[in-house]
């Protein structure tokens, strides 16, 4: 018995140890990688005010939905590139069963958005010169729509959509939503020149906060506070936006699931094959040197029979 299972066990060490090595050297560049098959829906809620045209003055708060899309495309995305397509619907919801999204000519649309852009699938920073976007796509630059894998307490560069350029995301402080502990990163702009509406000049402040689970760099949470104002100082939008209860809820469901995947992948797994791997080997070889000592032991001596 001592022949059979000591080969075994010494295999099973082996094998054991080659896992725990490529779970430390070779696995997290696998596993740290944004995925190519997100196909994500995140509702956020909120509140605008508008310029009524017939008093000058903004109008009292009506309640917002916020639906927004992220989807990459397996086709045009590559083994470091991630292909995004995004598109956001802004909806006054008065009644309170407004749909997701409705069409230009529908007085309770507030804006609707659609975006195309690449980003590395480790850094989550974007690629603007990537070969499969499309010739008049808007180069991006810094993180978009995530961060990256074991996020740090530091500044980041942001996309800021509006502006059309990438801005300071400033480590804030940290938190916790929903049991999840989180990085909190402060995006403000003010008196920023943009085309307000379509065709019209004038000014843009917004404070943007985002809450990022570090380890995954999933965000949990994302508020706006946006105002707009004409040249002459008249404030024509009052926005503000977040997350739902059911959203945050939902992310950090996910969250919590896929830090126990990487726990389980990066720290259990090594930890396993090192010492697992190295208590079939001792064994083995205990079980080989016995059965050698045995196969060398001199026969019993013959009795003799008088």
């Amino acid at each position: 018995m001592r022949k059979v299972f000591g080969p075994i066990l010494i295999g099973l060490g082996a094998f054991l140890l080659v896992v725990a090595v490529l779970a430390v050297t070779w696995l997290p560049g696998a596993v740290k990688k944004t995925p190519l098959d997100v196909n994500q829906t995140t509702h956020l809620s909120g509140e605008v005010r508008r310029l009524d045209a017939t008093t000058g003055e903004l109008s009292a708060p009506s309640p917002i939905n916020v639906l927004s899309i992220s989807q990459t495309n397996t086709k045009k995305s590559t083994d470091d590139v991630a292909f995004w397509q995004t598109g956001a619907c802004v909806v006054v919801n008065e009644d309170g069963d407004a749909p997701d999204c409705v069409d230009g000519e529908d007085p309770r649309l507030v804006s609707a958005t659609e975006d195309i852009f690449a980003t590395d699938r480790v850094t989550a920073e974007a690629v603007p010169d990537f070969k499969n976007l499309p010739a008049d796509t808007v180069p991006h630059e810094g993180l978009v729509n995530k961060w990256p894998f074991d996020s740090e307490k530091k500044d980041y560069t942001y996309w800021e959509s509006t502006l059309n350029k990438g801005v300071p995301a400033v480590f804030d402080r940290t938190d916790k939503i929903k049991g999840v502990k989180v990085y909190v990163y402060k995006i403000t702009t003010v008196d920023a020149p943009v085309e307000i509406l379509e065709g019209t000049n004038g000014t843009y402040d917004n404070v943007t906060e985002v809450w990022v689970e570090p380890k995954t760099g999933a965000i949990q949470q994302q508020t706006q506070d946006q105002q707009r104002y004409l040249d002459d100082g008249t404030q024509v939008l009052d926005l503000k936006v977040g997350f739902t209860e059911q959203q945050q809820k939902d992310f950090a469901d996910d969250s919590k699931a896929n830090i126990r995947q990487l726990d389980l992948l990066l720290h259990w797994v090594p930890i396993f094959g090192f010492i697992g791997g190295a208590l079939a080997l001792l064994a083995g070889a205990l079980l080989m040197l016995g059965a050698r000592k045995k196969d060398d032991a001199p026969p019993p001596a013959a009795r003799v029979s008088v």
